[in-house]
């Protein structure tokens, strides 16, 4: 009987906000696994006693990158971990999306300013801020040129922090046609998913966001498909990957490009394709097995 851990985080008193996690731990029960969900942080757990470690939910990590990146690398020597350590390590910091435009991968344009650097911002058009290390939209904000201060502002307070910033052109096809994400699993398709726009005019970088919006399942076009896989393609030393999802935008172009790319603990959207978990389970089987 495999023996899997589902890492997650501490909700504390709240309810956790993954919704897939008892489906999840479900469908791996009647497949035959022993599996549990810890939170990661937690200092009781024997992550080596399991055949495989999977990060589904660790959804406090960006934040607390200098603990959760050892202790997967601790995890790493113990035992097997989903993703590996080297992949987690890689996509965790946003400025891999300028690995994959070098590779030729169509991707929002992006520049990083670090704390020192000129501050530099567009004039011409809507533009987005946001931190190389964030999840959930947080620190993330849409701005005006009319709003060039408060942009500077939002953009001091991350640096404070020893943030890198990413200012990225505001796609405005996510207007038209939204954001589409692209679940992968056992490097097969899974679902698709589409959702409206999270960053709305007038929002505080530091208000809370709803993650996805209006979110509904969507069938995958074919250029779609092909961009997605080509991101895939392009991470680096070609690694077996349990889980992906590639989120896309349509550029001023009208075709898709990657908007991010999420190889640490993407959402799975289960319960808007509950017909995945056992596909899910199928996977993780696997991969303890081998």
């Amino acid at each position: 009987m495999p023996r899997i851990a589902l890492a997650t985080y501490d909700p504390g008193a709240a309810p956790s906000k993954d919704r897939d996690l008892p489906v999840l731990l479900a469908a791996l029960t009647a497949a035959g696994a022993q599996a549990v969900a810890r939170p990661w942080d937690d200092p009781e757990v024997e992550w080596g006693a399991h055949d495989l470690v999977v990060l589904r939910s660790t959804w406090d990590y960006s934040w607390r990158t200098e603990q959760f990146l050892p202790w997967v690398e601790r995890v790493g020597k113990a035992t097997r971990i989903a993703n590996p350590v080297e992949v987690v390590r890689w996509n965790a910091d946003k400025r891999y999306l300028g690995d994959l435009a070098a590779a030729g991968v169509p991707v929002v344009p992006t520049r990083y300013l670090a704390p020192g650097d000129p501050v530099e911002l567009p004039s011409d058009r809507d533009f987005v801020v946001k931190p190389t290390f964030g999840a959930g939209a947080r620190f993330a904000a849409r701005y005006t040129p009319d709003e060039h201060g408060t942009a500077v502002r939002h953009l001091a307070r991350m640096h404070e922090e020893g943030l890198t910033a990413m200012v990225q052109p505001y796609v405005r096809g996510i207007d038209v046609s939204g954001e589409r994400a692209l679940q992968f699993f056992g490097g097969r398709l899974l679902h698709a998913s589409r959702k409206r726009a999270v960053l709305t005019p007038g929002t505080a970088y530091d208000a809370d966001k709803v993650a996805h919006p209006e979110l509904r399942p969507w069938p995958p076009t074919e250029a779609e498909l092909a961009v997605a896989e080509r991101a895939l393609a392009a991470v680096p030393d070609a690694p077996e990957l349990l889980y992906a999802r590639v989120d896309l935008v349509d550029g001023a172009d009208g075709q898709p490009q990657v908007m991010e790319l999420e190889l640490v603990e993407p959402n799975l959207f289960l319960f808007l394709h509950p017909g995945s978990a056992d596909a899910v389970a199928a996977e993780i089987l696997s991969a303890a097995r081998r």
